[in-house]
């Protein structure tokens, strides 16, 4: 039997409207997009997304940028935790508004990136992220992940659902046991699904800090990079940190990270208050770029001990300690 041949359609560039990147978290989660965040099983993955989804349902900021202007509807798929005695406790935990958080009943029949549901809840909730947990199990009954051209068309097509609908997704990935390799090829089945992603993160331990677990962007394809973050989990539960300095194969290879730069950062500030009220902002930058120390970190390190910024004579200073 012979196929029809597909029809030829051209679109010529002139006729298309030039659009921005929007993010739901500026610049690691793309609205329209696919997000990828990997890491190793019990490496804090899904806690970090459980968490982020609790504050986005009451339009709460966690880290800059990771707010929306109101809060969002978010469709959460799990394929590994109990709603009821799992995912519902954590959220209530981590003060979501559980009305704004949907999950697709599974109960009839399992659920795969291109089922026609998904497309059916986004419409119906009006979601602006939706996250599946693991991605390899959304992956359907016959494909195998490992198999390029197959892993193309799936993330292809949920992808085009994103684009579509200007909703964030993020797939869950876990890591393979290939130590060593780039960070890529650690992402569990065809680099494809690496491929296919706007922005991948890597979430990860810390060695030598137990309760801390980095985050680090491994791949972004929309905007620069984003600087690395990091969150503690201990018995009193999930704790933000915020801006954190570790490279990707610090987190890959275990090693541990160079003494913390906003650590040192706070501690050159404070090592200035001992002997001066004021210094020169920009003889602060130099004194900080010396010690491997970047305007950025300096910053954050300054806003973190209420450290103002005052301009004499249109010179600015920073006010280390008002005159007693």
């Amino acid at each position: 039997m012979e196929t029809s041949k597909p029809e030829l359609k051209l679109i010529q560039m002139s006729d298309v409207e030039a659009e921005e990147v929007s993010w739901l978290w500026y610049p690691f989660i793309p609205y329209g997009k696919l997000t990828i965040i990997q890491g190793d099983p019990g490496d804090g993955k899904t806690t970090f997304v459980l968490n982020a989804s609790a504050k986005l349902s009451k339009g709460i900021s966690l880290d800059t940028g990771l707010q929306s202007e109101e809060p969002i509807n978010i469709i959460y798929q799990t394929a590994e935790d109990g709603l009821a005695d799992t995912v519902k406790p954590r959220l209530e935990g981590a003060g979501a508004d559980c009305s704004k958080i949907h999950v697709i009943d599974e109960s009839d029949k399992s659920l795969s990136m291109v089922d026609e549901r998904v497309e059916q809840a986004i419409i119906r909730t009006g979601a602006k992220l939706l996250i599946m947990d693991p991605l390899q199990a959304y992956l359907g009954g016959g494909m195998d992940m490992n198999r390029a051209n197959e892993a193309r068309d799936m993330t292809k097509k949920l992808g085009a659902l994103a684009e579509k609908y200007k909703c964030a997704i993020i797939l869950i990935g876990h890591m393979n046991k290939a130590s060593g390799n780039k960070a890529a090829y650690r992402g569990m089945g065809s680099i494809d699904f690496y491929a296919v992603a706007r922005s991948v993160l890597l979430v990860g331990r810390i060695e030598g800090e137990p309760e801390l677990r980095a985050i680090v962007q491994i791949k972004n394809n929309l905007a620069a990079f984003g600087h690395s973050k990091a969150f503690r989990l201990s018995e009193k539960g999930f704790e933000w940190i915020g801006d954190y300095e570790i490279t990707a194969d610090e987190v890959l290879g275990g090693i541990a990270p160079k003494a913390n730069k906003q650590e040192k950062a706070i501690a050159l500030l404070r090592e200035l208050a001992e002997d001066h009220n004021m210094i020169l902002s920009n003889e602060a930058v130099e004194l900080a770029k010396e010690e491997d120390i970047s305007k950025r970190t300096l910053e954050i390190a300054k806003n973190e001990l209420g450290i103002k910024a005052r301009r004499i004579n249109n010179t600015w200073y920073w006010i280390l300690k008002e005159n007693e």
